[in-house]
């Protein structure tokens, strides 16, 4: 298990700022790219804390099934504005509006 420093959550935040507008990637995509593989909730710790070290596009990071963040209200609507496309059943749909890695 990757250890939550600094260095490492300016990590995941460099990754989360390079989804473009209008897509989004999942915790366990970042976990991948941040060569920390299956640490998904590490991420999600990660983008918890992003509010005390700058201003990320933490919006954009949905879990493996298009999910939203439970207590983010207004991720949703952030979305929406950049045209992210959504299943009937509230998720993102992750093969249109997903990043490929």
């Amino acid at each position: 298990m990757a250890k939550l420093d600094e260095s490492l959550l300016y990590q995941i935040y460099a990754i989360v700022e390079e989804i473009p507008e209008g897509k989004v990637a999942t915790y366990g995509q970042i976990a991948k790219l941040s060569g920390h593989d299956k640490n998904a909730r590490l991420v999600g710790k990660a983008l918890s804390l992003a509010d005390y070290y700058g201003d990320f596009p933490c919006h954009r990071v949905v879990n493996h099934q298009g999910r939203l963040a439970p207590n983010f209200t207004n991720q949703r609507e952030l979305l929406e504005k950049e045209k992210v496309i959504f299943k009937e059943n509230g998720c993102v749909n992750l093969k249109k509006s997903g990043i490929k890695i």
